[in-house]
């Protein structure tokens, strides 16, 4: 390759290194070529998977700023899936191919600048699409922005009711003072018998003593006449 093609190589795959939203590194050794061209059939239109040469790409990702990330891994035959949307639905497709065809082995890769090892780009693939997860947190935002608004609606009738018991209890409270002073009257009246007693007592113990000094007096009177 002269030298202007290698200039050219490295400038692209810079390029893709820098404006792909993810790349995964992989060993493609013993895959037929009807094998890759249907890799790249089921990779679809947001990843592209391309066989690289080491040299230039070692070149490629540290002018990327990546070659503390992806240099080490680059050894022996290397092919590298550029992602350029779902990292996540890419990575399943090629967890997917690796499974029936063992000769394709990831390597690793890497994701918004982090290195991401071959067990974390298992979970990666893991994953629901974008999609499904985008989804389920809207409907989960709506549950709550229902919850809160039913709560909100709830809350006149709540203090209503509360006003309404707060009314009734003072009013309980205030209507109940008068009946409190009430146990009072019975005794007044409990004495009102024994007063009469004692004045029937006193009129019966002086009628006598009247009825005989009248007596006393009427004879003398008598004879005198």
């Amino acid at each position: 390759m002269a030298n202007a093609e290698k200039v050219a190589a490295v400038a692209e795959l810079t390029e893709r290194f820098r404006g792909s939203s993810g790349a995964v590194l992989t060993e493609y050794r013993g895959l037929t070529v009807a094998q890759l061209a249907e890799l790249r059939r089921s990779l679809g239109d947001h990843a592209t998977f391309a066989v690289v040469k080491n040299t230039l790409t070692k070149i490629a990702v540290t002018e990327a700023g990546l070659g503390e990330q992806l240099s080490s891994m680059l050894a022996g035959p290397a092919a590298i899936a550029f992602v350029d949307g779902d990292v996540g639905g890419a990575a399943k497709r090629l967890r997917d191919f690796a499974r029936a065809n063992t000769f394709l082995v990831i390597k690793g890769g890497v994701l918004d600048g982090k290195a991401m090892s071959p067990s974390e780009i298992t979970k990666l693939a893991d994953l629901e699409p974008r999609e499904v997860l985008l989804a389920k947190l809207a409907g989960a935002m709506k549950a709550s922005l229902a919850g809160a608004a039913a709560t909100f609606n709830a809350l006149p009738v709540q203090m209503a009711q509360i006003a309404e018991a707060l009314r009734a209890k003072r009013a309980e409270a205030e209507g109940g003072a008068p009946e409190a002073s009430a146990p009072d009257a019975p005794a007044a009246e409990a004495s009102t018998p024994e007063a009469g007693t004692a004045e029937a007592n006193a009129a019966e113990a002086s009628a006598p003593e009247a009825g005989t000094s009248d007596a006393q007096a009427t004879p003398g009177d008598g004879d005198e006449g």
